[in-house]
């Protein structure tokens, strides 16, 4: 079982960064899959991003195509989290960020196949 707390959201303007964190409790966290969706109010969850776990995925990571380049995963396994460091926010990536983890399996996109859920973090870019 694994709990999840996200920090690090707040309103930026348009061209700047945030740094999301996204900590975790369990134990081989190495091998977790971790991901960071984002919610738009109307809008279905979507996957921003996602690394996985040493023993299943290799340490591989995957972007969604509207923010490759622009947001980067990373993943500290001797601090249990992971982070999302995003430059040169848009006003469409507003939204509220959550942060997911599977314990086993290869990276995903699909919302459904992640089992544990953080309680998200608002990301509000201004025009």
């Amino acid at each position: 079982q694994a709990q999840l707390v996200e920090s690090g959201g707040g309103l930026v303007q348009h061209g700047g960064s945030l740094r999301l964190s996204c900590a975790a409790s369990g134990r081989n966290f190495s091998n977790y899959v971790m991901a960071w969706f984002r919610q738009a109010p109307g809008q279905e969850r979507e996957a921003v991003a996602a690394a996985g776990g040493v023993l299943w995925s290799g340490g591989s990571t995957y972007y969604a195509d509207s923010v490759k380049g622009r947001f980067t995963i990373s993943r500290d396994n001797a601090k249990n989290t992971i982070y999302l460091q995003m430059n040169s926010l848009k006003p469409e990536d507003t939204a509220t960020y959550f942060c997911a983890a599977k314990m086993w399996g290869t990276l995903t996109p699909r919302p459904g196949d992640y089992r544990y859920w953080g309680q998200g973090t608002q990301v509000t870019v201004s025009s």
